[in-house]
């Protein structure tokens, strides 16, 4: 009997406890069967990453094979780390993805029994592209924590705003720069982040999308969706990228966040109350709250300090093992599925508006720019005709 792992779904101490020859297997798509891969590889046990929903060819967003290989390598660097040694990918294309430490597989797909709607990808819709991770959430919550919790945002948000917005597949890996702390947290590392989700927007705007939000389910993320909105609008000007802090964090989260909230600032960071209430409604069968420990304690100081909302002035770099030893900042034994529940709803409320405000966004300035244009006006034009100006 072949026995699967889903690697995604364990703990940072499960994780820790995996033999180091254990077949770790990445899929590109999610349509394999981890059976029929096991036995390719000859082996009753596979432990199964999470599938890179895209950037593969055929996917519903390729990127160039070289972009391929650096997300590929990015993803598998910290198992490499952690002394993993059996370590392929799978897929079913012509591209050369084999390096010196990973190998791959190809194999066929299978049909999927309910394929996805194809993207639209018109200027009608604004295209989430929901980032979570696959990062250590302390004793009690797997790997796929941010992942889960920002996947149902999206999802929440695009059913309720089907004529408005759609959305790419939840992008299980991101970016930790402390990743080596505890075991299990993967990191594509900052600039591959972010070449790849610029290469994914370059693809979309050849197919003329040109509305764009990026949200994170993962705190080391967010820097790097900044530059990525950045890079993205001064590559292509027409278009409208957007980003935010973290979700359940701007003018409906942040109310609901304190207005039901059970722990004090600080209890809201990592494996915290906040994400610990997602997961017991979201997915309960993977909350282990039995092993729970709180660890509110963040060092701080009135310029710096660490809650869901992060405030002050300061930006520091600082280990993790300062602040916690478990995995954890805040306090997850505070935390209920009701509040899950409750938050999710504000968060998806939350995301509609700005949908709907980077439309109004968009449709504003196009029509600002139309009005320019048909009156002649540019910089230059107005310049010349300020009075103060001296003319030669």
């Amino acid at each position: 009997m072949t026995s699967i792992i889903r690697y995604d779904d364990l703990t940072w101490p499960e994780v820790n406890d995996l033999p180091r020859d254990l077949p770790l297997v990445l899929p590109l798509g999610d349509t394999y069967d981890p059976h029929t891969i096991a036995a390719h590889l000859q082996t009753d046990h596979i432990g199964l990453l999470p599938a890179l929903p895209y950037g593969w060819a055929g996917s519903i967003a390729p990127v160039s094979e070289n972009m391929l290989q650096r997300v590929i390598t990015g993803i598998f660097s910290g198992l490499v780390e952690d002394g993993f040694t059996r370590l392929f990918v799978v897929h079913s294309g012509t591209e050369s993805l084999q390096t010196s430490t990973i190998r791959q597989l190809q194999l066929p797909h299978n049909t999927p029994q309910n394929r996805p709607a194809p993207l639209v990808a018109t200027p009608q819709r604004v295209i989430l592209i929901p980032c979570g991770h696959t990062e250590q959430h302390a004793y009690h919550l797997p790997l796929s924590t941010d992942t889960i919790i920002i996947d149902a945002i999206a999802a929440g948000t695009v059913a309720a705003l089907p004529d408005a917005a759609e959305m790419l597949p939840a992008l299980p890996y991101g970016v930790s720069m402390y990743r080596d702390s505890f075991a299990g947290t993967l990191n594509m590392s900052g600039r591959v982040f972010e070449d790849f989700l610029l290469e994914v927007i370059d693809g979309l705007v050849a197919r003329c999308a040109d509305r764009f939000y990026l949200i994170s389910g993962h705190g080391g993320n967010s820097s790097f969706l900044h530059n990525t909105v950045k890079y993205a609008g001064d590559a292509h000007h027409h278009i409208f990228a957007a980003t935010t802090w973290l979700h359940t964090s701007g003018h409906l989260g942040a109310p609901a966040l304190e207005a039901y909230r059970r722990s004090p600032r600080g209890g809201m960071g990592h494996a915290c109350e906040l994400e610990t209430a997602y997961l017991l409604h979201l997915r309960p069968d993977l909350c282990k709250m039995e092993r729970v420990v709180d660890e509110p304690d963040f060092i701080s100081s009135p310029n710096y300090y660490m809650d869901w909302i992060e405030g002050g002035a300061l930006i520091l770099t600082a280990m993790w093992e300062d602040d916690t030893l478990t995995g954890a900042y805040g306090s997850g034994s505070l935390a209920t599925a009701e509040n899950g529940e409750h938050w999710l709803k504000i968060a998806i409320e939350e995301k509609g508006v700005h949908i709907h405000e980077i439309h109004e966004q968009a449709n504003r300035r196009l029509a600002r720019r139309a009005e320019q244009a048909a009156h002649g006006q540019t910089p230059a034009t107005v310049l010349a005709r300020q009075p103060w100006r001296t003319q030669t």
